[in-house]
């Protein structure tokens, strides 16, 4: 198939993490990634909520390659409930974890939003499952066609 690229992976561990009011969840976890050895983990579930919230969104009529000015940064003070927390922890270019996650959250009116998260405290509890991957060959690179870190598979 082209413009499709694959890794079969091998599930490994699973984790039930708890994160602690005014606790950094992207810094946490990756911290936690860390810690734990991981080379490549994704989110299964995350609930909670959340304060101080930074996300990112496209800007509408955005062309590729994505650059500065075509993505616009939000930052809610909230607290909002935390609906969703998706997304990776990969090795980037130089071998350092990071983690790539999007998030959805509500307001206290029932109005959702949501991006690409850059950072979010936690406010009263932050629950997350996270499972492990084991698999070779996988890591995040900027893409020099979209203009953005996407994840890189190695060819066999």
């Amino acid at each position: 198939m082209e413009k499709l690229w694959s890794r079969e992976c091998q599930a490994g561990r699973r984790f039930i993490i708890k994160i602690e009011p005014g606790t950094k969840i992207v810094q946490a976890l990756v911290d936690f990634a860390r810690a734990e050895n991981l080379h490549f983990a994704s989110m299964v579930s995350a609930i909670g909520s959340v304060r101080d919230v930074q996300f990112s969104g496209i800007q509408a009529g955005a062309q590729l390659p994505m650059t500065g000015p075509r993505i616009k940064t939000h930052r809610l003070e909230g607290p909002l409930e935390l609906l969703g927390l998706e997304g990776n922890i990969a090795p980037n270019a130089e071998k350092q974890l990071g983690g790539q996650f999007y998030i959805l959250g509500s307001k206290s009116s029932g109005e959702v939003v949501g991006g690409r998260l850059i950072e979010a405290e936690v406010f009263a509890t932050c629950e997350i499952v996270l499972a492990e991957y084991l698999v070779d060959g996988i890591g995040r690179h900027c893409s020099a066609t979209s203009g953005v870190d996407t994840l890189f598979i190695e060819e066999k």
